[in-house]
């Protein structure tokens, strides 16, 4: 296609979506993800999209957007059109921000991954600039344009994302959990960014979100997925009065129904004394050499206790995770493994073997996809027990038990990559659990969940915590803290102008 009507094409004349009998069946599995979808959304529509976890939102979204992929990664029935035409053959005229930020980063630099998707469209030079500077101010994303996207942490990565598709202009805007990886002020910030884009252009617009509230005053339609299937649809008071109950007993964040959360721990507590077992001192931490994001950092992660690290996007909050966990060393200062942890592997977790790591600390990334390894999701659990050597029929009876905890059993045979995000963080919590680790450092766990898989989860994590393990969880979501009766610690606000002290 010519670069004038590419362009032209993404200018952000609003584009209706239909679906008909549509349905959608990833490669690795027996069982449609969605089947007999039929919806319209007409141009200029605001719809928000709610199901529970592994419902089918995201693989919805995807087949709006066009990049499911071809037949050898599903076999797609029925018809989608977006704009009249096939979504393969629409491409730029939907963008779409996925769950996982880091998914989306392309290059090495702010300006030039904002810019990106413009210059694939053939928008003049002069233009996309001007464009890309609006964008980063709509989201508040205030970073120079020569900023290395590696530098920025998992919550401006999502401001980033946003700016490339707002930068698009897009007929439709579909966005998959924008504000899961962003601090209160960040979701206030990018759904008023959202809400002026919208306004400005009339852009039909989609987005996937557990939490009811958060897009409740820009949507005029709520659409259910259940079971593969539209099961409600229309005008958001509507949908929601008549259908509280049963979206909450599916798992759908309903105002005024809070999820059930687990019992304080006992005092003294249930599980061993809360004993050190690491311990850091004056610690400055960094992703790129020589460019801390935070220091003079004192902290110790104790037996039998949760520690939530919290504080805005940017503060350095999974680097000091990632550092505490032996996977980054410090920038200044020190990491210490106590004995009790330790057990003769040394004092620096830095250090230690990635065997030793496995029992001693285990990591769940921001990032699900970082650490997914095999083909399927019950070998994905077996890596850990294999790698120590375990005997199969115990590693095995471990394994089936994680599955059934974290609502995974179904999904034993499936490829991991197929799995929602929600589906994907539970595997990757598992995964971490297989190997019964002391320490587990667990970057957003509850990313991507519904209300009654965020439960489950927390339930999980209590009881791991009452057995005397040490918990740490670098997160935005304060019901976690309070659920988990959890000690704070708060980094503080990323300052511009030099390194963020705690």
């Amino acid at each position: 296609m010519p670069a004038d009507r590419a362009a032209d094409r993404a200018s952000g004349v609003p584009a209706a979506v239909e679906l008909r009998g549509w349905g959608w069946r990833h490669a690795s599995r027996n069982a449609w993800t969605l089947r007999g979808v039929d919806l319209e959304i007409a141009p200029g529509e605001r719809v928000l999209l709610l199901g529970a976890s592994g419902s089918g939102k995201s693989t919805l979204l995807h087949g709006i957007a066009g990049v499911l992929g071809g037949d050898e990664e599903g076999e797609a029935e029925g018809e989608l059109l977006v704009g009249g035409a096939p979504p393969t053959l629409a491409r730029g005229r939907a963008g779409l921000v996925l769950q996982d930020p880091d998914a989306q980063v392309i290059l090495a630099r702010v300006g030039d991954d904002v810019a990106f998707a413009c210059e694939n469209l053939g928008v003049p030079r002069d233009e996309i600039w001007q464009r890309v500077g609006e964008a980063l101010d709509a989201v508040g994303l205030d970073v120079a344009l020569d900023r290395p996207t590696k530098a920025l942490s998992g919550g401006q990565k999502q401001r980033l994302a946003l700016a490339g598709a707002l930068a698009m202009r897009p007929g439709v805007l579909l966005l998959d959990e924008p504000t899961a990886n962003l601090d209160p002020d960040g979701v206030a910030d990018v759904r008023r960014a959202v809400g002026r884009a919208l306004d400005a252009t009339g852009a039909t617009f989609v987005v996937v979100e557990h939490r009811v509230d958060v897009w409740l005053p820009l949507v005029d339609r709520v659409v259910v997925i259940s079971g593969g299937k539209v099961v409600a649809d229309g005008a958001p008071d509507a949908v929601l009065g008549a259908h509280a109950t049963a979206l909450a007993a599916e798992g759908v964040w309903m105002p005024g129904i809070p999820p059930r959360v687990p019992p304080p721990p006992a005092e003294p507590p249930a599980g061993p004394v809360r004993e050190r077992l690491l311990a850091a001192e004056a610690l400055a931490v960094a992703r790129v050499r020589d460019q801390p994001v935070a220091s003079g950092i004192d902290v110790e992660v104790r037996a039998g206790e949760v520690l939530a690290i919290t504080g805005r996007n940017g503060a350095g909050k999974s680097t000091l995770g990632l550092t505490l966990a032996g996977l980054l060393p410090p920038a200044a200062g020190d990491v210490v493994a106590e004995e009790p942890l330790a057990h003769g592997a040394g004092p620096h977790p830095i250090r230690w073997r990635s065997t030793q790591l496995l029992t001693r600390i285990g990591t769940v990334f921001q990032g699900p996809e970082h650490q997914l390894l095999t083909r399927t999701v019950r070998d994905e659990l077996l890596v850990g027990p294999r790698a120590l050597g375990h005997d199969e029929a115990q590693a095995a009876a471990r394994v089936d038990d994680l599955l059934e905890r974290l609502r995974l059993a179904p999904l034993a045979r499936a490829n991991p990559y197929t799995l929602s995000g929600g589906e994907k963080r539970r595997l990757t919590v598992a995964a971490a659990l297989a190997a019964a680790p002391r320490v587990l450092v667990l970057d957003e766990p509850t990313f991507g969940q519904d209300a009654r898989t965020w439960a489950e989860l927390v339930d999980m994590l209590a009881v791991l915590r009452d057995e005397g393990r040490a918990i740490v969880v670098i997160t935005h979501d304060i019901a976690v803290v309070e659920a988990l009766h959890a000690r704070e610690v708060r980094l503080a606000a990323p300052d511009p102008t030099g390194v963020r002290p705690v």
